[in-house]
């Protein structure tokens, strides 16, 4: 039997990926994470003993065009365009609200 998904659970999982969800939010994906669980379950209890592994059900194969070098932009052009620079890069807003 699976285990049930909480309110709590869902806060944590949306906590720990940095969401902010609504009081609404929480209830319809407390449901809706539950059914997919449900739905996993339903899959890892299927009997395939007998069914090969199969990572790819279609032969996969790059490809690739030869590597040519051409000419590029000037470094000091573009970081002329930025909106920020800092140490000769592009600086952009901490990611995750993290500061350097």
């Amino acid at each position: 039997m699976p285990q049930k998904i909480t309110r709590d659970d869902v806060a944590h999982v949306a906590d720990l990926a940095r969401l902010a969800l609504s009081d609404d939010e929480l209830e319809q994906f407390t449901g809706q994470l539950a059914a997919v669980l449900d739905h996993a379950a339903d899959v890892e209890a299927l009997d395939v003993a007998d069914v090969p592994p199969t990572s790819h059900p279609v032969p996969l194969e790059n490809v690739l065009r030869d590597d040519v070098v051409t000419p590029s932009l000037d470094r000091a052009e573009v970081l002329a365009q930025a909106p920020a620079v800092e140490d000769d890069r592009f600086r952009v807003p901490p990611s995750l609200g993290q500061e350097p």
